[in-house]
């Protein structure tokens, strides 16, 4: 049978062929009614367009709608065309769509900027001004290593606010962190890395990632002077939160470094560098990237996704130059690649210095939040400590010995909180005293203060009931 499709107006796949070709429209358009395809109401094409569209008379079209009209699928009115009637469309049972997740009142998780204060002209006014200006070759199959006019916008960037060693050939772009982890650690163990020294409290998601490319986690220990370097032989590969370990808050020691760098190139094993929240520091000089010390020896991995939006996807990678192709071509395979507009955009975001300007702004807002927790804090439970403050976008609060966190957490969530206590991210066995991770960038402006009256509600409930 001949497959035909109708283009006039709104598309509508048609089957007609063999002898009998009134016969087979009007079937195939019962079908589109039984289906849905054609809704009640729906406006059918005249007999004249649908006939030029399919290759056949008018007087067949004419006389199918004739019948299915006699029959009771279609309606004509003079002056209002052939309409799908009502009666003829059965509704087909539809499955329960699921429940999505009731949105917290209020959220204080740590790892989260404020959306709120996205910089949407700034963004569209680049958008427009990066898509006027790309030529037309740009909007083919972009170049998997990421467009160059994005690479060398992040090189200089980097080189310039992060001390990182870096060329534009050194840069991959990916969809985020997570993104280019997977593609690190699929690299890496492919080319036999089995162990991955991870610190003792950090995202789980990551743990679990490396874990189920085969990799075994061996969690290290964090105290106030960061991460221990593991024992030579222990592992392949190192994920580390060195400027600002996420989420305990300390600023990776300088002889602890030397320590990791030393085990890094004495065992030929890699530094993952997560430089996550970097950007915002407050009572502290910027600490530069560990990759500027062993550029062969550290895969830096840096996102947009603090300083702008989870949602817009995209990140990068500084890689040693024997991961760089193995990293591309695992890209090509997978066809994870980040939107070229997108690329575009952030690229032009950062050359027009846009993307500083909302930084600095940034930078000032939280450490505005961070000042008003901390007073907050000191009026309402002055007995509990708060760390990890020079820095960042988050704080740990230390709860009282004996605290139930969990209890505390749950409590927070009844009051519309959301909420994560430390052992939320400690890799098994590795709990600590009871705390809360506190993320005081997450709340837009306007719901800052009431967060954090529920937090300290919650935090004087708990305390009243033990």
């Amino acid at each position: 049978m001949t497959e035909r499709w109708a283009i006039s107006g709104r598309d509508l796949h048609v089957e007609v062929g063999g002898n009998a070709v009134r016969t087979s429209l009007e079937e195939s358009l019962r079908l589109a009614v039984r289906e849905g395809r054609l809704p009640a109401g729906a406006l059918r094409p005249p007999t004249r367009t649908l006939a030029a569209d399919l290759g056949i008379s008018r007087n067949t079209v004419a006389n199918a709608y004739d019948q299915l009209v006699a029959e009771g699928w279609l309606i004509a009115r003079q002056g209002s065309g052939t309409r799908v009637a009502d009666a003829a469309v059965e509704p087909s049972p539809s499955p329960e769509p699921l429940a999505p997740a009731p949105a917290p009142a209020f959220d204080l998780r740590a790892g989260y900027p404020d959306v709120s204060s996205f910089p949407r002209s700034a963004w569209i006014a680049a958008s427009r001004a990066a898509i006027n200006a790309a030529p037309a070759s740009t909007f083919g199959y972009a170049d998997v290593q990421g467009l160059p006019v994005l690479r060398e916008a992040v090189s200089g960037y980097l080189a310039r606010a992060r001390g990182v060693r870096v060329t534009p050939e050194r840069v991959v772009i990916c969809s985020g962190f997570t993104h280019g982890l997977s593609i690190v650690g699929a690299v890496l163990h492919a080319q036999g890395a089995r162990r991955a020294a991870v610190e003792s409290h950090g995202h789980r998601q990551h743990r679990d990632l490396l874990a189920g490319l085969g990799l075994s986690c061996q969690p290290v220990p964090v105290d106030a002077l960061g991460a221990h370097p593991p024992e030579a032989g222990a592992a392949d590969i190192a994920l580390l939160t060195p400027a600002h370990q996420f989420p305990l808050g300390a600023a990776l020691d300088p002889v602890r470094r030397a320590a990791f760098l030393e085990w890094a190139t004495g065992t030929d094993g890699v530094i993952v560098e997560d430089d996550y929240d970097a950007e915002f520091r407050y009572d502290r000089r910027p600490i530069g990237a560990m990759q500027a010390l062993a550029p062969e020896h550290v895969a830096y991995l840096g996102t947009v996704s603090k300083t702008l939006a989870p949602g817009i996807r995209l990140g990068w990678m500084v890689l040693p130059a024997r991961l760089i192709g193995p990293a591309v071509e695992r890209l090509a395979r997978d066809l994870a690649l980040p939107s070229v507009l997108d690329q575009l955009t952030l690229a032009e975001l950062i050359r027009s210095g846009g993307y500083d300007r909302h930084i600095r702004r940034s930078r000032l807002a939280y450490r505005r939040r961070r000042d008003v927790l901390v007073r907050q804090l000191a009026r309402t439970t002055p007995a509990l400590e708060l760390e990890g403050l020079p820095a960042g976008m988050h704080a740990v609060l230390s709860l009282p010995h004996g605290a139930d966190e969990s209890a505390i957490v749950a409590d927070a969530a009844s009051r519309g909180l959301a909420l994560d206590g430390l052992a939320h991210y400690a890799a098994p066995g590795q709990l600590r005293p009871s705390a809360l991770v506190i993320g005081y960038a997450t709340p837009p402006e306007h719901a800052y203060t009431s967060a954090l009256a529920r937090l300290t509600a919650t935090i004087q409930g708990a305390g009243r009931s033990g």
